[in-house]
């Protein structure tokens, strides 16, 4: 805006200037004739002297020096949130200082409820009496964790941290870890993954401010390396988990300063490490004050000379999972066995591990002799002769689960029920069970085992149901599922021989099976029935859901997806007063149309879980009105 006055004159050299006030484009001196003041509307220009001429003092000007003392002298978590508001330097500011630094050596303890932080709102929840902060994928950066480190320092300090990450250039970096040492000393759990611009430096400012750190959890940290976990072990002397998965420069010193100078270690898991060897896996175990309980060996480099230390040592030890170990031969389970130093031992899981044989589980058993649970997956040595020299050792033993143990036959099962007081039996992918009848007569009874699991083991038929059903009558779990080859009659023995009621059935992905089966089943064991499955099971109709509906009292949970059920059943099971079903599934059951809404309005007034995916004649408007009456309800579409 310019303003001419009378007997004024205004003159320009400058045309170009001249051009940006008014329109013209001459060289020559202007003339404005006297006149009434006016005001004359032009582009807003100013030179920069004179917008430096008009510009306010701010607080910005003053170096970043100034500004942190200001900051150092905030009374209150609250101010300092507000503060962090402004932009990203005095966030940063914020952030770099120190818990210890503030001016108030007392946190003031604040009502959250009555403070609306107007940096990132913070959702967490109480975990072990502290705040839990879990970043994942894209919201995990650096001035994210800036914002947690600051709005948490207010409120007792941030006590688990979890950031889930990316391979994205905007993700976490050392800055912002470090901003959550400075501003959250009390961090008691820490866990990363998948942060590979995270490196020793990061680690290094935890291990420096904080110092009551008890669990520790790396995963896909390519950064990371021994010197970041040896500063850990110096200065978190109450670590007593330690997490390290794909981390390829952590090796064998840095296990070796764990087990010197974490004398309180309790739980050690490590997973494809490649520089990790026998040193650094024995010296966690070389310390007679060892109080090591759970172990996780996986993808490791380690030799029988591990697992030789592991029997001597781990005196402690009640927990053992060893998985993928190509270099331990039959030699060094033999000796862990053998050395009888696994007496605490309670769980034991062995996956892929060529040294397991016949002769090193019998070896297992005897150095383990008050184990409870074992589970042996893809154990390709192991056959029924190992499976019986072992249940002879085990006087304890409660839950059993084979997976892919194919030189496990049908025989090797019955002799390890007998000898075993067995109450969970899992068998899963077994391919050397066949459906035969055996000529031996069948030992006593093993009124123990309450549970029974057969999962895609294709040989599991009628013959071996029948023998199931003979050898345990206290059968209360049952789960089949996938065994496509079982029939009505096959499956009815097993139901007539569970005395004490069965309380679980699965038989999704069972083919064959009719309306006959559920019909018996409710009939039997309705009064005790709280889970049904009968997910696949293509020949199951309304028939069934009426008989559920008639017969069952304690059911909660029912699966009847991808069964020929119409509006008819769903009808059934809405009129059943005595029912109190929690959840139930009907995806993809195509003949339940618009017509079930109704029903389902009655069904929901009990549900917390409601399936109805695949349910093609079923409109999204009847699900809109479903979900708007059924508010309590988990409704998936």
């Amino acid at each position: 805006i310019v303003i001419s006055g009378d007997d004024e004159f205004f003159i320009r050299k400058n045309s170009i200037e001249l051009g940006r006030l008014c329109s013209i484009s001459s060289q020559a001196d202007v003339y404005w004739p006297p006149h009434k003041r006016v005001r004359i509307s032009a582009p807003f220009l100013f030179r920069e002297t004179d917008f430096e001429q008009n510009k306010q003092p701010s607080i910005n000007d003053l170096p970043g020096e100034c500004i942190f003392e200001i900051f150092k002298r905030l009374p209150s978590g609250r101010e300092r949130s507000l503060c962090a508001c402004v932009s990203k330097r005095w966030l940063r500011l914020l952030s770099s200082i120190r818990k210890g630094e503030y001016g108030s050596s007392k946190v003031v303890k604040e009502n959250i409820d009555s403070v609306s932080y107007a940096i990132e709102t913070i959702s967490s929840n109480e975990n072990g009496g502290y705040l839990t902060r879990c970043l994942e994928g894209k919201k995990a950066t650096d001035v994210r964790l800036a914002a947690v480190a600051v709005g948490t320092s207010g409120r007792g300090g941030l006590g688990k941290l979890s950031i889930r990450g990316s391979n994205s250039s905007c993700g976490v970096t050392n800055f912002g870890l470090s901003s959550i040492a400075r501003g959250c000393p009390s961090l008691k759990s820490l866990s990363l993954w998948n942060v590979p611009h995270v490196g020793d430096v990061g680690l290094y400012e935890i291990a420096k401010e904080c110092h009551l750190l008890e669990k520790l959890d790396l995963c896909q940290c390519p950064a990371v390396s021994s010197k970041g976990l040896i500063a850990i072990a110096e200065n978190c002397l109450n670590l007593t988990a330690l997490s390290i998965e794909s981390c390829p420069k952590i090796g064998n010193e840095s296990l070796q300063a764990v087990g010197k100078l974490c004398p309180k270690l309790q739980s050690i898991s490590m997973k494809d490490c490649p520089l990790v060897g026998d040193h650094g896996v024995s010296s966690l175990f070389s310390l007679a004050s060892s109080v090591l309980s759970k172990v996780k060996l996986e993808g490791l480099k380690i030799s029988d000379f591990s697992l030789s230390v592991i029997g001597y040592y781990g005196k402690s030890v009640t927990n053992l999972m060893l998985s993928g170990l190509r270099n331990v031969s039959e030699k060094g389970f033999w000796v862990m066995g053998n050395a009888q130093g696994l007496q605490k031992l309670v769980s034991l899981m062995i996956t892929s591990c060529r040294g397991l044989t016949d002769v090193s589980l019998e070896a297992m058993g005897k150095g383990g002799a008050n184990l409870k649970q074992m589970c042996l997956r893809s154990c390709r040595f192991v056959s029924d002769d190992g499976l019986l020299a072992f249940s002879k050792s085990q006087g304890y033993l409660e839950c059993l689960q084979l997976e892919e143990c194919n030189k496990v036959t049908q025989s090797g099962i019955i002799g390890f029920l007998s000898n075993c007081g067995l109450k969970s039996l899992a068998l899963v992918k077994c391919m050397g069970i066949r459906d035969i009848s055996l000529d031996t007569p069948l030992s006593s009874p093993c009124k123990s085992l309450k549970s029974l699991s057969v999962k895609n083991c294709p040989g599991f038929g009628t013959a071996s149901l029948a023998m199931v059903g003979n050898l345990c009558p206290q059968l209360q779990h049952v789960d089949l599922s996938g065994l496509y080859g079982i029939t009505d009659a096959g499956l009815l023995p097993l139901l007539e021989s569970c005395r004490e009621g069965l309380a679980k059935v699965n038989l999704s992905g069972c083919l064959n099976l009719t309306d006959e089966i559920v019909l018996a089943l409710t009939r039997l064991h309705g009064g005790t029935l709280e889970l049904l499955n009968l997910d696949g099971c293509r020949r199951i109709t309304d028939a069934s859901l009426v008989a559920v509906a008639d017969n069952c009292v304690f059911l909660s949970d029912l699966d009847v997806s991808r069964c020929a059920i119409s509006d008819s059943g769903v009808a059934a099971l809405s009129h059943a007063e005595q029912l109190n079903l929690q959840v139930v599934s009907f995806s993809g059951c195509l003949g339940v149309s618009n017509k079930s809404m109704p029903f389902l309005k009655q069904l929901g007034k009990t549900l917390v879980g409601l399936n109805l995916q695949h349910c093609n004649s079923i409109s999204a408007r009847t699900v809109e009105l479903l979900v708007e009456s059924l508010w309590r309800c988990d409704i998936l579409f």
